[in-house]
């Protein structure tokens, strides 16, 4: 009965378009009542899950992707990657992916990857004979890698419910993320092929030499936070304050770009930001308690190794695929609440590396953010873009099947996440 009613309010609540924090919550709500369980452990529970030390990292990352942002690294990095690859056939698309991919490891968001940047990119590509979207798609899809490169919101997520390190999760996000920008740079310039594509003029070395000074200071930002951290200067949360710190320097003292006057509204954008992903954190983690207490996520879990029989390929394509839809519907956070639990006792119970695991959720959850119904990247491109939402899915199809690709990769070769954890291990 519980299970019933956990999951017939939460569907209900969702096509009625109940924002997922709130459905996440009353659907937790109901079946608490059901249970006759006393309220109180509500707050406790809520209490429990958002206190981890861990967590303190999501404000400071956002703070400092936020400044970055507003210090103006992300005009540097397109003039960068347009001075390098600009001059070549289909260049204006791989800077889209290249600035996404450099833009990803700073934010550490897809779809402030997206909002940063489509405003000029999505118009620049239009410019050169790409259709406005294609342009729109390829942008949704090349900011999802901002949830795969470290560092990554959804891994500090992952790490504190599975218990995973940070920092070995950080680097195993590289491969992967830049296979993926890599594989929608493939997607880009086949597409470009059947274009007649208008390039930029070549730089001079002098020219690149003074684009690479402009944004050295903002790519040094990944180097300093993985450095620091594989360095033991710092723990994941301690650097991750010194990104938002680092960030300030940089804005006021190197760009001059930051004001005083900047800090309020920079504190208050990222408090604002931080009150979503942690509000999402508490119902998220009251319904996964429910799951657990209830039984239900023990019988899944049973179930899930009655089904595998033993079998590491079939649990990883029972995962893929139970993620692609929920991707669909979920954003990331409440994803890894819910599926976390179910997923962790099966995989280990297999010998499955638990990093492992956790970046192949997050690339299936990357590849939720672009597609449709709830695709937040795809809306956020959809706007900037000024298409709407069927053409621009209908643009991200080669894109999103190449994203399927790299996934499949990524499940089924794991030491493309973990032969660098191993080399710095």
């Amino acid at each position: 009965m519980t299970t019933i009613v956990l999951f017939l309010t939460f569907v209900i609540l969702l096509l009625l378009n109940v924002p997922i924090a709130i459905t996440l919550g009353l659907s937790s709500l109901a079946a608490l009542m059901v249970e006759n369980i006393d309220f109180i452990v509500v707050p406790m529970n809520v209490y429990a899950a958002t206190s981890k030390f861990v967590l303190l990292a999501i404000p400071f990352f956002i703070l400092g992707g936020n400044i970055m942002e507003r210090a103006g690294i992300s005009s540097r990095l397109i003039q960068l990657a347009e001075a390098f690859v600009g001059h070549l056939k289909g260049g204006m698309a791989m800077v889209v992916v290249l600035v996404a991919t450099f833009f990803a490891a700073i934010s550490g968001s897809g779809p402030a990857t997206v909002a940063a940047l489509g405003m000029i990119l999505i118009p620049a590509m239009a410019k050169t004979g790409y259709s406005k979207e294609f342009s729109s798609a390829l942008m949704a899809t090349s900011g999802a890698i901002g949830v795969i490169i470290p560092p990554s919101i959804t891994f500090v997520v992952y790490g504190s419910i599975a218990g995973a390190s940070i920092g070995t999760l950080f680097v195993a996000g590289l491969a992967p993320g830049i296979l993926m920008g890599l594989g929608m740079a493939v997607v880009a310039l086949l597409v470009g092929r059947k274009l007649n594509l208008k390039t930029l003029e070549k730089a001079s070395t002098k020219m690149r030499w003074k684009a690479f000074r402009e944004a050295f200071w903002g790519l040094l930002m990944p180097v300093i936070i993985l450095g620091g951290i594989y360095g033991g200067i710092f723990t994941p949360t301690e650097a991750a304050a010194v990104s938002a710190v680092y960030g300030l320097i940089v804005g006021i003292f190197v760009y001059k770009s930051i004001t005083m006057k900047d800090l309020y509204g920079l504190l208050i954008d990222s408090t604002s930001q931080t009150a979503v992903v942690m509000l999402i954190t508490a119902t998220a983690s009251l319904f996964a308690w429910v799951i657990t207490v209830s039984g239900i996520g023990e019988a899944i879990s049973t179930m899930f190794i009655d089904v595998t029989g033993g079998s590491t390929i079939i649990f990883f394509i029972i995962v893929n695929i139970i993620l692609i839809i929920a991707g669909a519907f979920l954003d990331s956070t409440s994803a890894l609440y819910i599926f976390t639990p179910l997923f962790l006792p099966v995989a280990m119970a297999l010998g499955i590396d638990l990093v492992h695991l956790g970046v192949v959720m997050i690339v299936n959850l990357a590849i939720g953010l672009v597609t449709p119904p709830v695709g937040v990247n795809l809306y956020v491109a959809c706007g900037i873009g000024e298409v709407n939402l069927s053409k621009i899915s209908k643009a991200a199809m080669p894109l999103i099947i190449m994203a399927l690709i790299v996934l499949l990769i990524v499940t089924y070769i794991p030491e493309v996440s973990l032969f660098l954890t191993t080399l710095m291990g």
